[in-house]
């Protein structure tokens, strides 16, 4: 990536609903020439896609936790992947370092939603063997702007 793009990343990241004249005196470009930029960002998969930046306790889903789960290796650890991924209230899913094998990142309207998830979808998935839930009680940083690298500079 070279600076246009990596300063088109960074501007979009911030207002991904940016019109391309305001994108163009980012990149310093003509109109047409940041729309061909941006789409080649896309096709490259810089961009993965457009979303909307939801409030979740405008949308029903304040309570947020994160659950440490240990599952068994081999083919339950596939079966749990393929699980996990369709589970609607589990926004991340990680494969980690450590005693535990995955952490993940819920989003739910209540404390008794989360009980049910936990107790009738989560310890009931392939491989499951134990599991942790960290609730949390305050917010100090939440983003989704990544530090894009500076430009290389070989480009």
């Amino acid at each position: 990536m070279d600076e246009i793009d990596r300063n088109l990343t960074v501007a979009l990241q911030l207002d991904g609903s940016a019109g391309l004249a305001e994108l163009a005196k980012v990149a310093g470009l003509s109109v047409s020439a940041t729309a061909e930029r941006v789409k080649r960002l896309e096709e490259r998969g810089v961009i993965r896609g457009w979303r909307a930046d939801l409030d979740p306790a405008q949308v029903g889903c304040p309570l947020l936790a994160h659950v440490l789960a240990a599952v068994a290796p081999g083919r339950e650890d596939a079966s749990f992947r393929k699980a996990v991924r369709r589970q609607e209230a589990v926004l991340e899913c990680h494969a980690v370092t450590g005693s535990w094998t995955y952490l993940l990142k819920l989003r739910l309207p209540d404390l008794a939603a989360l009980d049910q998830f936990l107790n009738e979808e989560l310890r009931l998935l392939p491989g499951v063997q134990r599991v942790e839930t960290l609730l949390t009680i305050a917010t100090v940083k939440e983003s989704s702007i990544l530090p894009v690298a500076p430009a290389d500079p070989e480009e």
